[in-house]
């Protein structure tokens, strides 16, 4: 009897013994797939991203000390969900991939100042006011960054509305989360950041108080210019002597994305598709406007979740930023700009694509389903089939 109960003790250990084992086995191949593909895949991707080197050298004639070179990076619609549209699992996912990304990119490129386009909250135009201070919340912690690194956000239609959902209640409303600051200049580079929803041109208030300001600033932008400085450029400090370079959320005109190329562009059967002014980019009047009174030497754009390069007037050219967020494109990137007083140069950075971390995913799962078939004899263990395969004899 006491054989038999000792028998049963035997081989009751080694069955717990062998699910022991299998569940370790599980519990190994979760946490490594869990960690490279939740942290470690997109320090493996954006480590291959590098900063562009100014083509010219940083030097400007017979100037001894070289131009410096401030390192930004540009990115755009965002789209946090709100409480309305945003499902939890949605906002889990797509939200911890953009927080990953961003502190990712932060901690191996070591920026100076990030620059969002626009459509940072995907219901800003109709949220309440404790679901808006939810919403700059969870953007707060999520794009959280050193001191020393400035962070510049320019409104886009989805956190102010469109023009005709726009008030000063959701503009101040955003400015007060984010600096209202329209001329931003820093290591001699002036960059301008338009409220891009308001240049509807209809002569509506706040219309009008915007296309206020930008005619100052132009005013400002070519009193730097000057040489020796009229009376009418006053006794403050000038900017630098610099040409701007302009952000803002909506494209300037162009009559649809038919010019545009790449991995990252419009699907090719919606490249073809008109635009509509004041909706999907600026109207021809106000973009000649701000070409005219600005004269930038680049302009950068968000909206069409896209990217594109087109050149406008006597040769400006103008970058659409794709989206950062999954939700938006399979495969989304940011900006990295070189730039100094006088030269820019810039490169992409790609995310890692959602589909590669869905099928590394479904690798994965059904890796464990094949090692629970084999510890339950359900299936032959694969090491076993192999080696039988490679010893069966040859035939002649």
């Amino acid at each position: 009897m006491a054989t038999i109960r000792l028998g049963f003790g035997r081989q009751n250990f080694c069955l717990l013994k062998r699910r022991s084992f299998l569940l370790l086995k599980l519990t190994a191949v979760v946490f490594a797939v869990l960690l490279f593909c939740e942290f470690l895949i997109y320090y493996l991707v954006i480590f291959q991203c590098h900063w562009p080197e100014v083509k010219t050298p940083a030097y400007g004639g017979e100037k001894e000390n070289p131009e410096p070179v401030l390192k930004a990076i540009f990115l755009a619609d965002t789209h946090l969900l709100g409480e309305v549209r945003g499902h939890w699992l949605d906002k889990l996912r797509r939200e911890w991939q953009m927080e990953r990304a961003f502190q990712t990119a932060l901690w191996l490129l070591q920026p100076e100042v990030i620059f969002i386009l626009g459509d940072i909250f995907d219901e800003g135009k109709w949220s309440s006011s404790q679901a808006w201070a939810d919403d700059v919340e969870r953007f707060q912690k999520m794009f959280r960054h050193p001191r020393h690194v400035q962070l510049k956000v320019v409104a886009g239609n989805h956190d102010i509305g469109f023009h005709y959902q726009m008030n000063m209640y959701k503009i101040k409303r955003f400015e007060k989360v984010f600096n209202p600051e329209r001329l931003f200049s820093w290591k001699g580079i002036n960059f301008v950041l338009v409220n891009s929803v308001a240049l509807e041109g209809d002569g509506c208030n706040i219309c009008s108080e915007a296309e206020a300001e930008l005619i100052a600033i132009s005013h400002q932008l070519n009193c730097s210019r000057e040489e020796h400085r009229s009376t009418g450029c006053g006794d403050g400090p000038p900017l630098p002597a610099s040409a701007p370079v302009l952000l803002q959320h909506f494209p300037l005109y162009r009559r649809s994305d038919a010019n545009c190329s790449g991995e990252d562009a419009a699907p090719p059967d919606e490249r073809g598709i008109p635009f509509k002014e004041r909706y999907d980019v600026l109207s021809r009047e106000a973009s000649q406007k701000l070409l005219w009174w600005l004269r930038p030497r680049l302009v950068l754009s968000g909206h069409t979740h896209s990217a594109c390069e087109v050149l406008h007037g006597a040769g400006t050219p103008e970058l659409s930023v794709p989206s950062f967020s999954w939700r938006n494109r399979n495969n989304p990137s940011f900006i990295m700009g070189s730039i100094t007083p006088t030269d820019y140069a810039l490169a992409k950075c790609y995310l890692p694509f959602e589909d590669t971390v869905l099928i590394i995913y479904c690798g994965a799962a059904g890796f464990l389903v094949v090692l629970i078939l084999v510890h339950f004899g359900l299936l032959g263990s694969p090491c076993l089939l192999g080696w039988n395969l490679l010893r069966k004899p040859k035939t002649t």
